[in-house]
């Protein structure tokens, strides 16, 4: 069953807690959530077979967390904030942390906010270009209100996708404006694993930015941008940088 973790703002972040040594943090990406992204394609067990604890969050505005409207709301540095309460709230002082896709921005914005928190990081599927900020919020607000297909086919294929599953359309909108942007910025002093699929164009050029950090990198060849997350291979070198 799942716990909540109370931000003072009142939005209630849902979470699952398996303990067990050195506990690892898992952020999901956007229109997903923690049991789609992590339990699913086999990470949460990956993670208790190496004997390691594992807390995997629903990102506010997705699955069991509360969804607020406002763009404001969804601001990088706001959702960070509800994985330092879902921290706070196990009593943790400092995770390890994988993500992926858009979790790997709000991965990002924690190092930024509680750096201290953070030992290690793992970031998945994303890459220097914010996809948010090449969309025209136009298209997203007249796809989302009105069905109207917009002339960027993505648009459609992410939020069609989530829309159908019954996602929040308010929320999911103040989503896309608030995280606009997000950058992948990690503070020096956290080590960090870049990871990518070899055929997903989202995360293009972020192999660049792992050799201009002097970071490790992956890639994961044939790979796309869903597909990665079953990576046995993925799932090995996040748990060997971890270790």
């Amino acid at each position: 069953m799942a716990e909540f973790a109370r931000r003072l703002d009142g939005v209630r972040i849902a979470y699952d807690y398996v303990p067990g040594e050195r506990p690892i943090l898992l952020v999901h990406g956007f229109a997903s959530t923690a049991a789609v992204t992590w339990s699913t394609p086999g990470w949460v067990r990956a993670i208790t077979d190496a004997g390691r604890g594992v807390i995997t969050p629903d990102l506010r505005g997705h699955g069991r967390s509360d969804a607020p409207r406002r763009a404001a709301d969804y601001a990088p540095r706001q959702l960070a904030a509800d994985l330092v309460a879902v921290l706070d709230a196990l009593e943790l002082d400092q995770v390890d942390v994988i993500a992926y896709s858009m979790g790997s921005r709000v991965a990002a914005a924690l190092t930024q906010l509680a750096p201290e928190r953070v030992r290690r990081v793992v970031l998945g599927g994303a890459g220097p270009l914010e996809l948010f900020e090449t969309w025209d919020p136009d298209a997203v607000r007249r796809f989302v209100t009105h069905g109207d297909l917009p002339a960027d086919p993505t648009i459609a294929a992410v939020l069609g996708a989530a829309i159908q599953a019954g996602a929040d359309r308010d929320a999911l909108m103040a989503c896309v404006q608030g995280v606009a942007g997000a950058t992948l910025d990690v503070p020096p002093g956290i080590p960090v694993l870049y990871a990518a699929g070899g055929a997903d164009t989202i995360p293009a050029g972020v192999e660049e930015i792992a050799r201009a950090r002097g970071s490790e990198y992956l890639e994961l060849a044939g790979r796309g941008h869903i597909n990665a997350l079953t990576s046995r291979e993925f799932k090995q070198a996040a748990l060997a940088f971890l270790a």
